[in-house]
């Protein structure tokens, strides 16, 4: 299988909302921590990706997704840092794989893409905040990023429960 990594307008945001809200719904219901809780189904997420792809529209977001045999199975996103004082910088935000497209190399191949396109726009240091102890802390240091540190208690796991959040950031482009 060969994976195509893509960078999405606004146009081609709205058209994978379908696909987008299963990917979200696969990663929340399979315990990761998204900003969002158990049940959640594929539905729940029109809304968010609708805001998404408006993000997308006014440049605040760079979406990125992975695709495998004309199915979308993996997406991340990078919010472009709107603070006057901030133009450097940006937010790397909900880093998902579907689970019957894991193993595979498509979370190092979205970073890549969306590393290479916050700095395109003039971005040199991304942040991000990931649930302490879960699988994707592990995955960031393997990719670049250095850890900061953790925040006790930051957010609920999406089963419920406190979760902490680890704190990381990665220079990038010049």
């Amino acid at each position: 299988m060969t994976a195509t990594i893509r960078i999405l307008g606004a146009e081609d945001a709205r058209a994978a909302i379908s696909d987008l809200c299963d990917i979200l719904s696969d990663g929340i219901n399979g315990g990761a921590s998204l900003g969002f809780m158990q049940p959640f189904e594929p539905k729940d997420a029109i809304g968010y990706w609708q805001a998404i792809a408006g993000e997308v529209e006014s440049g605040a977001i760079i979406l990125a997704v992975a695709e495998l045999d004309s199915r979308l199975v993996g997406t991340v996103q990078v919010g472009l840092a709107s603070k006057p004082n901030q133009p450097h910088r940006g937010d790397l935000m909900k880093l998902l794989v579907h689970s019957s497209a894991r193993g595979l190399g498509l979370s190092r191949k979205l970073m890549a893409a969306v590393e290479e396109e916050a700095a395109r726009r003039g971005r040199t240091l991304l942040v991000l905040d990931t649930a302490t102890g879960s699988d994707a802390e592990a995955i960031y240091p393997r990719f670049g990023w250095q850890r900061v540190g953790v925040i006790p208690d930051y957010a609920l796991w999406p089963q419920g429960g406190f979760c902490g959040t680890t704190l990381f950031y990665k220079r990038i482009g010049a």
